[in-house]
């Protein structure tokens, strides 16, 4: 019998993240013998994101009418709506597609209540079917998260040199490496000065990490070097090779998280201002059996960083303190059951 096809639906909003995160889904679906369908609107970004694709991700163009046949499982990234053609198609199936709404990570305490919840439709083109939501999540109540079989170990086998070696960077013997991903407004200058004094080689991402610093005078004892767009793998590779990462959004943020290196998140900033209780939920996890004294440097530094506290980034955490409670909080995580193989198993329960 031939494996499910699942349709896979995504909007770029604003930034790379939501396609991020569904091109890694759609690739460890077919890895897992799944077929899968990717509907993006705008798939530009897998040029450089997945330069060579996926021999079982077929990639399409979101469209509003004439759609196929939909597929035995059919997903929406984040909310996004599928087209309601396709929406009244799922309905006229006999035996309509098991159909989930793939949320946003958090670590607030909502996503263990509605993880796994059934939300009849009751009105549109998909009146009378159920769509269940699915919550990423950092406990074992909720979806858990993305980690392809073997990931962890790839990231730990990676060598600085050779990464380096490969994209053209050439790193002194004395310098550690930091990464730099954000938004615009990050406070850089806050955290330059917080590196300043020790031999750094700032590597920074295209966008506003790069602008961030075209045209400033770097403090004593850092360089920078703006890198290119990386395909996801070597992106991971970066995360595991750098002594500290700062990274953003949801994408990268897992992937700090698996690379287990000293990292900064910026949160994505919503205009009600519930991103910073959302980071202090995630902060409360983090610390959760930690020592108090690193916790609580590192969960200031998290709040500096993202404009909610006037001091915690100058001084940084120490390093090698800072390096043990990334591998803890890790080794906590991988305890879990990862996302692809939760949500294959909650799908086979409701087929």
């Amino acid at each position: 019998m031939a494996a499910p096809l699942w349709d896979l639906f995504c909007r770029v909003i604003d930034n790379h993240g939501d396609l991020g995160v569904c091109w890694r889904l759609a690739v460890d679906l077919a890895e897992r013998g799944q077929r899968v369908r990717l509907w993006v609107d705008d798939a530009a970004a897998l040029a450089w994101m997945a330069p060579q694709g996926h021999p079982g991700v077929q990639v399409l163009r979101w469209q509003e009418d004439a759609l196929p046949t939909p597929g035995e499982v059919v997903v929406e990234a984040f909310g996004c709506d599928p087209p309601p053609a396709f929406v009244a198609a799922m309905r006229a199936e006999q035996r309509p597609p098991v159909w989930l709404n793939l949320e946003y990570l958090s670590a607030e305490p909502y996503v263990e209540r509605s993880h796994g919840l059934r939300s009849p439709v009751m009105s549109g083109p998909g009146a009378g079917l159920d769509k269940w939501f699915f919550y990423p999540g950092f406990t074992p109540a909720t979806g858990g998260l993305l980690r392809e079989p073997g990931r962890i170990e790839a990231l730990d086998a990676c060598a600085r040199d050779a990464w380096l070696a490969a994209w053209g960077v050439q790193a002194r013997p004395d310098e550690r490496l930091v990464s730099l991903f954000c938004y615009p407004g990050a406070p850089v200058d806050r955290l330059l000065a917080a590196l300043a004094g020790t031999p750094t080689l700032l590597l920074t991402t295209p966008g506003a990490a790069t602008a961030a610093l075209q045209g400033r005078a770097l403090p004593p004892g850092l360089r920078s070097l703006a890198l290119p767009w990386l395909p996801q793998a070597a992106y991971d590779q970066l995360l595991a090779v750098c002594d500290l990462n700062l990274v953003r959004g949801e994408d990268s943020f897992v992937r700090a998280q698996w690379a287990a290196r000293p990292f900064l998140w910026q949160i994505y900033v919503q205009d009600d201002g519930v991103h910073q209780a959302k980071l202090e939920a995630f902060l409360q996890r983090l610390r959760q059996d930690q020592p108090p004294a690193v916790a609580g440097a590192v969960a200031q530094a998290f709040r500096a960083w993202n404009g909610f506290a006037a001091d915690g980034l100058d001084p940084l955490p120490p390093l090698a303190d800072w390096q043990a409670l990334t591998r803890r909080w890790r080794d906590r995580l991988l305890t879990q059951v990862d996302l692809t193989t939760q949500l294959l198993a909650f799908v086979t329960e409701r087929r």
